[in-house]
């Protein structure tokens, strides 16, 4: 059974949350505040964190920076602050993904199913889409009995982005994650090697497509 640890506030939306998740079969655990929300992370082991912004002490961008820096976890930010400079900072804070309030709360179960899926796969050392299958520890590409091998930067981009299948990463948490935090080049390197990737995986577009997120970076669509 998932741990889940909500941090809202508001008691009504707590509430509200949690009765929709331990329908589902979760246990939840909540927190009104990042200092609070913290130690519960420490004290325990938690699958998934919810998380809205606007919340006392820290806000919850500032949260969600340090539980990246612990933790690797799927977050789910929930939250009235729908602008697209909140999304856009959403992500670049390392959120997965993003709800806005109001919401369906049987679309919020649906979501956090969907991120622990995910991360499910993240772990892996081997993905499949299709007829494709990546193996992380060999650095190979195979399709129907056949392997070949990628530049090793464009190998890791594309693990890192079907590890993650719908998420969006800017092209700063890509440079960061695949290039290191003292790469000193330009950000646009990333979309040279999506360019070749998208040219190179170009017979099996029917599986999957690397979508640009226009003022934000790239996400991985697997088709089915």
């Amino acid at each position: 059974m998932a741990r889940i640890l909500v941090i809202e506030d508001d008691p009504h939306i707590q509430r509200l949350i949690k009765v929709y998740l331990e329908m589902e079969g979760f246990e939840v655990v909540q927190a009104d505040d990042g200092e609070e929300a913290l130690n519960q992370m420490y004290s325990q082991v938690i699958d998934l964190v919810i998380l809205d912004i606007m919340l006392p002490y820290k806000d919850g961008f500032t949260i969600c920076e340090e539980i990246r820096r612990s933790f690797s976890i799927p977050i789910l930010m929930v939250t009235a602050k729908g602008e697209r400079a909140d999304k856009v900072k959403g992500f670049q804070v390392g959120t997965d993904d993003y709800l806005v309030k109001p919401f369906d709360p049987v679309e919020l179960v649906m979501r956090v199913k969907a991120l622990l899926r995910r991360y499910q796969i993240a772990f892996s050392e081997t993905i499949s889409i299709g007829e494709i299958q990546l193996n992380k520890r060999e650095q190979t590409v195979t399709v129907a009995g056949k392997s070949w091998s990628l530049p090793q930067k464009e190998f890791q981009l594309l693990f890192k982005l079907v590890s993650y299948p719908g998420k969006t990463f800017t092209r700063a948490q890509l440079i960061e994650q695949i290039w290191g935090m003292d790469y000193e080049g330009d950000e646009r390197t990333v979309d040279v090697h999506i360019k070749r990737l998208r040219q190179r995986f170009k017979p099996w577009a029917d599986q999957f497509m690397i979508v640009t997120v226009r003022g934000l970076g790239y996400r991985l669509e697997v088709k089915k």
